[in-house]
């Protein structure tokens, strides 16, 4: 993009007298640095060309070059006009310093005909790029440039294939978002899950699971559907649901009953209104925690009174992240990567704390992992020791 740039102001007279805004980087000092690597261009050549130029700023021919910190971007709203506006690694901005970002540079579009440029690596999935990338009706034209383009030429043959062995690589050097971020999973356990079989069909000879996490406002409504079949927990469906009404996840939700023919259905203990919903659908005694406080007084398992039964995430949450990350470990878990790509990019990015819990801090509202949650609450349902 320097070279480009570059080669926009000298080769015509195009830019004279224009601004051109760089954003890159938290601080000023690495701001600085891309100017400093924009000047470097021409020391080879010209070694005695001075450039008139101070801290973030250069003058090349006739036209201003500004760089700006992500720290600073509500200073790039301070100008009348600008040509050229690039985003470095604009998908690793924090999301405030997007929203931030998007609102500051759109009026340039239109009050200086300026064209904008956002470049970067993949990172989480459902963040800026992808949601640009997805989008059908944006105007920026999209290229996605892998490794392939530049294969022989700024690449190395012997370094790809090392490179590789890398669980990142698909992430830096592939276009895809979220490869080598998380740490509940190994890449290739989570490959391994993702070949085992196409798409199961319903068995109902076989014992079958629904996980239902709920979200209405900030999060994610997540359902899973799980059929233990040949010793493998298959998912038979998962999906997210934004922003649903309530009446429409009661009715989706006795749908799928009707049609998958659960044996069992966790929800989030941290809901009791829902459950008490679902409770009434499926006329079961919606005053679950004296059936509860019951079957711990008799030492009965109270799953064994329920058919809606809440899970705290509290009390089992760190369990079940452990047997997800056994199951899918020891490929007894088969996900379908077309059908369930949701499930599988959460499951890219999903990390533990150092507590053992799944890490959510670091996702702000890229994902709440709401349909890894209700993967997780099906999975309750299956004891998986070693296989026979």
């Amino acid at each position: 993009m320097i070279r480009y740039l570059a080669w926009k102001i000298l080769s015509t007279s195009e830019l004279d007298n224009k601004s051109i805004f760089i954003i890159s980087g938290t601080r000023e000092q690495h701001a600085n640095y891309i100017k400093q690597k924009l000047q470097e261009l021409f020391i080879k050549k010209f070694p005695f060309l001075q450039l008139e130029s101070k801290y973030t700023e250069l003058w090349l021919k006739k036209t201003w070059i500004k760089v700006f910190p992500t720290k600073n971007v509500k200073d790039v709203r301070g100008y009348f006009e600008a040509s050229y506006i690039w985003v470095d690694e604009s998908d690793y901005l924090e999301e405030s310093i997007q929203q931030e970002l998007i609102h500051a540079i759109g009026p340039y579009e239109e009050k200086s005909n300026c064209k904008i440029i956002l470049s970067s690596t993949p990172f989480l999935p459902n963040g800026l790029m992808q949601i640009i990338e997805n989008d059908s009706n944006s105007k920026y034209k999209k290229l996605k440039l892998d490794y392939t383009y530049g294969l022989g030429t700024i690449y190395d043959k012997e370094e790809i294939e090392r490179k590789k062995l890398d669980v990142e690589f698909k992430r830096e050097y592939e276009c895809q978002y979220g490869y080598g971020l998380g740490n509940v999973f190994l890449p290739y356990e989570i490959e391994n899950c993702c070949g085992l079989y196409s798409l199961p069909q319903v068995n109902e000879n076989c014992s079958i699971s629904m996980g239902i996490d709920p979200g209405f406002g900030s999060s994610n409504f997540g359902i899973t559907i799980l059929q233990l079949e040949d010793n493998v927990l298959k998912v038979l469906y998962a999906k997210e649901y934004a922003r649903p009404s309530y009446e429409q996840m009661i009715s989706l939700i006795g749908q799928l009953r009707y049609q998958f023919k659960p044996n069992k259905i966790y929800v989030d203990g941290a809901k009791p209104d829902f459950i008490k919903s679902l409770k009434i659908q499926f006329r079961e005694n919606i005053d679950y925690e004296s059936v509860i406080e019951r079957a711990n007084t008799e030492k009965i398992d109270y799953e064994y009174r329920m058919f809606v039964i809440p899970i705290s995430f509290n009390l089992y949450g760190k369990e079940l992240l452990g047997r997800f990350q056994h199951v899918v470990s020891k490929t007894w878990c088969s996900v379908s990567n077309e059908e369930h790509k949701e499930l599988v990019t959460q499951m890219r990015t999903a990390k533990y704390q150092d507590n053992g819990n799944l890490d959510k801090s670091e996702s702000g509202n890229i994902s709440t992992y709401d349909v890894f949650d209700s993967t997780r609450l099906a999975l309750k349902m299956f004891e998986m020791g070693e296989r026979r």
